[in-house]
């Protein structure tokens, strides 16, 4: 699977972005795709999952109730809309891949990176306060 994230840029804080990951290769809907981020000089963190059929999905507690994940099987795209932005969130932004034909998503699994099969290149977003 080739994964290409975009949608990053520069935003105030309070505003909005959404970030588009759109796969290749593959068949997508037999992967569970997360997003991460990786601010200057941090660990990359957990920022949100979704299961392949779009019917669980999973936050970190910082982004809960601002960021919402969703995808599209038949555009083979995952999203992530991020509302309420804070200059906290200021980070490179990455898609993942992880294969996984479960409804439900397992929750100590889909926050690990290392778990994860496949990896986008990143996407930076940038919150000005």
């Amino acid at each position: 699977v080739q994964l290409q994230a975009s949608g990053g840029g520069l935003v105030q804080a309070g505003g909005s972005l959404r970030l588009s990951c759109a796969a290749s290769g593959r068949t997508f809907s037999s992967y569970t795709m997360g997003w991460f981020r990786q601010a200057p000089g941090k660990e990359r963190e957990f920022v949100a999952a979704i299961s392949w059929s779009a019917s669980s999905t999973y936050y970190a507690d910082s982004v809960k109730g601002r960021f919402t994940i969703s995808r599209d099987n038949a555009k083979n795209t995952v999203y992530l809309q991020m509302n309420s932005l804070k200059p906290e969130d200021t980070a490179v932004y990455y898609c993942a891949a992880r294969y996984s034909t479960q409804k439900a998503l397992t929750i100590v699994v889909v926050t690990i990176s290392r778990l994860y099969d496949y990896w986008g290149q990143g996407t930076l977003v940038t919150v000005s306060s």
